[in-house]
This record gives structure tokens, C-alpha cells and sequence, in this order.
């Protein structure tokens, strides 16, 4: 089966927010486990390793990612289970990222919002967003995981077109 993007773009003030979404049975404290605790992260993004606290900076690996890299991340705000937003920054320039958490009746959405100043790399970001965001869901299933080749360049075109 291959995968459907669904990342929607945003115009904001300082620029564009590019959207993607995901939906749970479940609740708001297990989703914010899967994407907060190390050892669940390890199953879909990457382990991190640190004190984590708003304004401190942790280590992220990209466990699926080409040589497996450690980013510093800077914890910006959280605020359990609803609210984590962090950045980086490397020499490919810095990332906004904001995770937001809803649940409503049993069910719990997980936003991810990447701030973006351009759309330039929307190509590339968009599809390697949705990969993640189905590792996730893998993780969460047990499910098999998606294979990034479904989703880059496939999704490439999609994602340029919001821009």
C-alpha cells in the first residue's frame, strides 16, 4: 500500500507552517509517552538522552537516519500531555518543531507543526515527516514499518505543490 500524504501549509506572519496529523485510540498521557519517554521514542524517531526541561537541550538520535546522527534539541516549552515544542539547529539552518496533543472522546490527535521561514525544502521536509509520523503509528500497532522509499521522492511532488 502506499502511503497518502496529508500534510497540509499555512501561511503565518513569519512565514509558513507545514501541518501533519495523526489520530489514536487512545489517551492523551499514553500518546505523550510515545513521543516524550526514550525508550518509545527509540521505536519511532530516535532515543534521546539528557535532562529534559523547557530551556534545556538534549540529544536526539536519528536512529533512522543515514549514520544514525545526534542533534542537540532545545526543549522551548512543555507542557504535559499537550503541549512540546523544540528546535535545532545545524549547518543545514534551524528547525521549529511543536507537537500538540488532543484528545477528545477517547481518542487523542497529535499534531505536528514544523515552523517553517520558506518553503524551499518542503519537498524533502513533508515526506520525511509523514514517514515518521507512520513510524509512530507502527510503533504504537506493532505494526511493520514503512520503508522511506515509499514516501521520498514519491511524495515529493505533493508537497511542492502546497507551496
Amino acid at each position: 500500500m502506499t502511503p497518502e500524504p496529508t500534510g497540509r501549509l499555512v501561511r503565518t506572519p513569519s512565514g509558513h507552517d507545514l501541518i501533519l496529523t495523526r489520530t489514536y485510540r487512545a489517551s492523551a498521557d499514553d500518546v505523550w509517552a510515545s513521543v516524550t519517554e526514550p525508550d518509545r521514542t527509540a521505536r519511532w524517531f530516535g532515543p534521546w538522552r539528557g535532562e529534559a526541561a523547557p530551556g534545556r537541550t538534549v540529544e536526539v538520535q536519528l536512529a533512522y537516519e543515514e549514520s544514525a546522527p545526534w542533534f542537540p534539541f532545545r526543549i522551548d516549552a512543555c507542557e504535559p500531555p499537550r503541549r512540546l515544542a523544540v528546535s535545532t539547529q545545524d549547518e543545514a539552518g534551524s528547525w521549529s518543531l511543536e507537537l500538540l496533543l488532543i484528545e477528545t472522546e477517547g481518542a487523542t490527535e497529535v499534531r505536528l507543526i514544523h515552523h517553517l521561514t520558506s518553503a524551499e525544502q518542503l519537498g524533502s521536509i513533508g515526506p520525511g515527516w509523514e514517514y515518521y509520523l507512520d513510524m509512530l503509528t507502527a510503533s504504537r500497532t506493532d505494526g511493520p514499518r514503512p520503508a522511506f522509499d515509499d514516501y521520498y521522492p514519491a511524495q515529493k511532488g505533493y508537497f511542492e505543490s502546497l507551496a
